[in-house]
């Protein structure tokens, strides 16, 4: 048997949680004062994912770099690969919330999206 000890994120609790693993199978999730704990837990032992955020430089705005996210999660394994997919990306201002920027990078079916308005100047 495999134990793992995580902190929880799932609330602001931060419950202090043992997973116990049998031949990579979840077999008991203990800490958790919440349903959302165990989930967390699960989750995190068998399909970790993560929201990735950065920056793409924008030409032609009043800001030279615009803020963006992952429009939702995609595998930690992924992580790396989506940062390294951003390194050359720039877009033409005007940039508004939520336009996708990147679509479905990495072939994770997850699009990168702006998170700041980007105004254009000249």
């Amino acid at each position: 048997m495999d134990k793992r000890n995580l902190t929880c994120i799932g609330c602001p609790m931060g419950c202090q949680l043992t997973v116990t693993l049998e031949d990579g199978k979840v077999m008991e999730v203990t800490g958790n004062t919440c349903k959302r704990g165990e989930t967390y837990a699960i989750d995190e032992v068998t399909n970790p994912t993560r929201i990735v955020t950065s920056t793409v430089k924008v030409s032609g705005g009043n800001e030279a770099m615009v803020s963006v996210k992952t429009g939702s999660v995609i595998p930690k394994n992924k992580i790396f690969e989506c940062a390294s997919a951003l390194k050359g990306v720039e877009v033409k201002a005007p940039v508004k919330i939520g336009d996708v920027i990147v679509p479905n990078v990495c072939d994770t079916g997850v699009d990168i999206i702006a998170t700041k308005n980007v105004i254009a100047i000249g």
